[in-house]
């Protein structure tokens, strides 16, 4: 056993890990590296709205709605997006706001219900 894939073999069957596992252990194609990054989307039994790294050394992100082997590696321009405008409490906000942050830094809501789903980023000091 030793190559690599020998082994990886071996954690497989011993680790019972999944077979999508083994798609991060190797780039993307390259028609899916300029495809933009779906926000939020499934992977497994869970919902993200930003990059991951899961079963991955790196972020990643999927390319549909629920994942189906269609990925690619994240970059420094797929950070989750702001949802505008975005229910906080009983309010509607059509920018990022400093409403209930202790820090009186602005946030924004990644999703159109804060209140039921409480994702949320810290915005840019320009607003994005």
């Amino acid at each position: 056993m030793s190559s690599p894939v020998s082994w990886l073999s071996l954690a497989v069957c011993v680790g019972g890990l999944k077979a999508e596992l083994i798609t991060h252990l190797h780039p993307p194609v390259l028609e899916f590296v300029n495809s933009t990054c779906v926000f939020p989307f499934m992977y497994g039994d869970s919902t993200y709205y930003s990059c991951i790294s899961l079963h991955s050394d790196y972020d990643w992100c999927s390319l549909d709605k629920k994942f189906q082997g269609r990925w690619r590696y994240c970059t420094g321009q797929d950070p989750p997006k702001c949802a505008f405008p975005f229910l906080y409490r009983k309010q509607l906000f059509y920018e990022c706001t400093k409403n209930g942050y202790v820090l009186n830094r602005s946030w924004c809501s990644l999703t159109k219900n804060y209140n039921r789903d409480g994702k949320w980023k810290q915005c840019s000091p320009f607003g994005l």
